[in-house]
């Protein structure tokens, strides 16, 4: 049996040319290929046969063809997807650079400019497409990419898709599996609440921000199930307490961020105005000249969405979260 790169060769080979695997994970194995007649490079990621399989084609494409309506600079445009050869995928810009990842690893608490600079960009891009209506379900450091001076999201609309198609609607699908991150969940999504909007993805913002000033995330370790309790019945130690020295506000409107309750987390589009403030208080710039970057992450190694197999957890969640949550539920073993 032909191996997934000479099945994309065979599929697609008149329309890219594949150069090289770039890494993947559960929800995807990424390409890196450059378009015939454009001569430009472009990356191709594709969905793992088993999964695709459980996939409604009809919801899928019609989540990623409202993902690929997004034009913004501080997103990550979807150019093309479909189904070729048995193979399903969808094209991405390549971005030269690295993710946010890849910058934490280096240095896990980054200059204070950067920082704000980077939760700023990529807040922007959430107000972006929270205002028309598409939630990201998704962010975290691998699926922010980070080029020259700006940030930019990727995946948009691609969690959503794939929680659709497969039977979900708050990212436990019917067959399942919860697609997220656990690091990154909303306490909402780690319960499985069917109603999850655009708060979810300001909690993720909160986690990536309390990172960035912190040093570490929020809640450590564990299983994932212990995670996702985490996130549900657990207050993280306010940031004001890690890094007494940043500015008042700015620990503020990450601990608002990390509200238990969607209704009490700013929106996307305050987060940006509160960002660029901070940044003119402490006489550092964020700029408003914002280029697309124009290539893909060369490091972007883990790029794919986690797949955890946590359903039954996650249920258990939101059955204690039902009898009003009056004791945290108990540390998985």
């Amino acid at each position: 049996m032909a191996d997934l790169r000479e099945q994309l060769e065979t599929a697609l080979g008149a329309t890219y040319r594949i150069e090289r695997e770039l890494g993947g994970g559960g929800m995807s194995r990424v390409f890196l290929a450059t378009e015939a007649g454009l001569d430009r490079q472009v990356v191709i990621k594709v969905l793992p046969r088993d999964l695709a399989q459980l996939l409604n084609p009809e919801r899928f494409e019609r989540e990623i063809q409202i993902a690929a309506k997004l034009q913004h600079p501080h997103v990550v445009a979807l150019l093309s997807a479909g189904q070729a050869g048995g193979v399903r995928y969808y094209v991405m810009p390549w971005i030269e650079g690295e993710s946010l990842r890849a910058r934490l690893a280096r240095e896990p608490q980054p200059p204070l400019g950067e920082t704000l600079r980077i939760l700023r960009d990529t807040a922007d891009g959430l107000a972006y497409a929270h205002a028309r209506g598409i939630v990201h379900r998704d962010i975290k450091p691998e699926n922010i990419l980070l080029s020259g001076d700006h940030a930019v999201v990727t995946d948009f609309g691609v969690a959503k898709a794939l929680t659709d198609a497969a039977g979900g609607g708050s990212g436990l699908t019917s067959v399942g599996l919860v697609i997220g991150t656990p690091a990154y969940m909303a306490p909402e999504q780690a319960a499985a609440d069917p109603n999850v909007n655009a708060a979810a993805d300001v909690y993720a913002l909160g986690v990536i921000g309390y990172e960035m000033l912190a040093g570490e995330a929020p809640f450590q370790g564990g299983t994932p199930q212990a995670l996702l309790a985490a996130h549900i019945a657990k207050t993280p130690v306010p940031l004001a307490e890690r890094r007494p020295d940043l500015p008042v506000s700015l620990a503020a409107l990450i601990d608002r961020c990390l509200a238990k309750q969607p209704e009490a987390r700013p929106e996307a589009a305050a987060i940006v105005r509160e960002l660029e403030r901070l940044n003119t208080s402490a006489g550092t710039v964020v700029s408003r000249a914002l280029p697309a970057p124009r290539f893909w992450d060369r490091r972007h190694g883990r790029v794919a969405t986690v797949l955890v197999i946590v359903a039954l957890a996650a249920l258990g969640i939101r059955a204690w979260l039902g009898r009003g949550g009056s004791t945290p539920p108990a540390q998985p073993t």
